[in-house]
């Protein structure tokens, strides 16, 4: 169900720019306020299409929650945050991850490390 709304709400990957862009397209982006040079994040905007987000979050809690042995950055920033701001950290991660691979038309691979022009 997820990959098909995924799909459906993309409609053309490179409509969006980048993973990010779609991301918050979907609202898994928090929000930024800034004053004085001080960036602060806040909750996530909560735009978009609230179906194919809900089904994101869930997505990301199940992977979370049963997960026998988690991923090393998701187990350190349990320590430090609580499980929701993980769970949508998650989420937003997954949604980015889902661009690329419709966007570059490639598979999956868990192990691919993309190479940034420096």
């Amino acid at each position: 169900m997820s990959a098909t709304a995924i799909v459906a709400t993309m409609g053309d990957p490179k409509a969006f720019r980048s993973g990010r862009q779609f991301a918050a397209f979907l609202g898994l982006m928090p929000s930024q306020t800034a004053t004085g040079g001080t960036v602060r994040l806040g909750p996530i905007s909560k735009r978009g299409d609230p179906y194919t987000r809900g089904l994101m979050i869930m997505g990301a809690r199940a992977v979370l929650a049963h997960e026998h042995r988690r991923l090393a950055w998701a187990q350190r920033m349990l320590e430090r945050r609580p499980f929701n701001v993980v769970v949508v950290a998650l989420a937003n991660k997954m949604a980015r991850m889902a661009w690329a691979v419709l966007a570059h038309h490639r598979e999956y691979n868990p192990s691919y490390v993309s190479l940034r022009p420096t």
